[in-house]
């Protein structure tokens, strides 16, 4: 009895799961799955229905499911306020989150006190709007303010010629522009422990997906002021904060001192990486990191002199920092192995 009250949950777990992307068929992919019959999932799915975790829209053969919203919410916060990260996160979202398990709770607690804290103090908005929505398989959580917007304000504040250089800058980590009060590893942590997690703000549109190799840098339509954060994160996760930190951590050192840089990041459109200037774009701050790991994925190639003054140039005036990259294709990797050779001749 108790197999076959396992199984079904598993059954009831993968449709969760899985019904947003198979919205039509979602019962076929089940049955493939777990070579039971269609009348045993369509059982399950009436189940999900009555307790209100899915939804079914048209008859028959036509019949379409998807996630139901368990709980939807949104406030208006007028600023400057008395509220504060931990009020806001103790009164507001943590009754909204419920019962979850504790791994889950605490990414909520880290990500949402350090983002609604950023917008308080760094934004100079006059209104911040928190949005929630809960299904039976994520949550999701949008933090909107209307103040100066965080790239233009990063560009503003290292004089950078494009804001999306900015989004360059938040990626390796480290960085504030109110170093005497923040240590600058909220945000760059917060991107790494959700599912998903985006920024929009002027003209940029800048995302972090857990599951995929890049980060995406967009030209969004419009210029939006403020700046939107939204972060989304599934309800049952074996992901963890101590997991996060710990990546990006070396040695008995338990600090931020190990980076992964997005090197597509650095590039925009069809541009090619070939010059000094856009390898010393990428090399800002990275004297601050003991272990710096160059990720090439979207990187097709790389020019001699974009090489050159990351592997040869910087690697010899910062011998202590330890140098890697990943995700290279054949290109990338001989211009790297070029710029090595030179450094060390035989």
């Amino acid at each position: 009895m108790t197999n076959i009250r396992d199984r079904g949950t598993e059954v009831r777990r993968f449709i969760i799961d899985n019904v947003q992307n198979h919205p039509s068929d979602i019962v076929k992919v089940t049955v493939k799955k777990f070579g039971c019959s269609r009348q045993a999932v369509n059982k399950h799915i009436q189940l999900l229905i009555e307790e209100g975790a899915i939804t079914e829209t048209g008859k028959t053969r036509n019949k379409v499911y998807g996630l139901a919203p368990l709980a939807k919410w949104e406030k208006a916060y007028q600023l400057p306020s008395n509220v504060t990260e931990d009020q806001a996160w103790r009164e507001d979202i943590s009754p909204l989150l419920g019962s979850m398990p504790a791994n889950v709770l605490n990414i909520w607690h880290y990500g949402f006190t350090e983002i609604f804290n950023n917008a308080l103090e760094h934004s100079s908005a006059a209104h911040l709007l928190v949005t929630f929505q809960k299904t039976a398989a994520s949550t999701e959580i949008t933090i909107d303010d209307d103040g100066v917007g965080i790239f233009k304000k990063i560009q503003a504040a290292l004089g950078l010629l494009d804001e999306r250089h900015a989004v360059l800058e938040l990626a390796k980590g480290k960085f504030t522009t109110s170093p005497a009060n923040h240590s600058g590893e909220g945000i760059f942590f917060s991107s790494r422990m959700f599912d998903d997690f985006t920024i929009l703000s002027g003209g940029v549109f800048f995302s972090h997906d857990f599951n995929e190799k890049e980060d995406w840098i967009l030209q969004s339509e419009g210029n939006t002021s403020g700046t939107c954060v939204q972060m989304e994160l599934r309800n049952h996760t074996a992901r963890t904060t101590k997991k996060v930190f710990d990546k990006f951590s070396v040695g008995e050192d338990y600090g931020f001192t190990k980076t992964v840089v997005p090197v597509n990041l650095t590039q925009y459109g069809d541009d090619n990486l070939v010059s000094r200037s856009q390898a010393k774009r990428l090399l800002v701050r990275i004297e601050s990191f003991k272990v710096v790991v160059f990720d090439f994925a979207g990187v097709t190639s790389i020019g001699q002199a974009f090489a050159d003054e990351v592997f040869r140039v910087f690697a010899r005036q910062h011998p202590e920092i330890e140098i890697t990259a990943i995700n290279t294709g054949s290109e990338v990797k001989r211009m790297i192995s070029r710029a090595r050779v030179h450094d060390n001749p035989m």
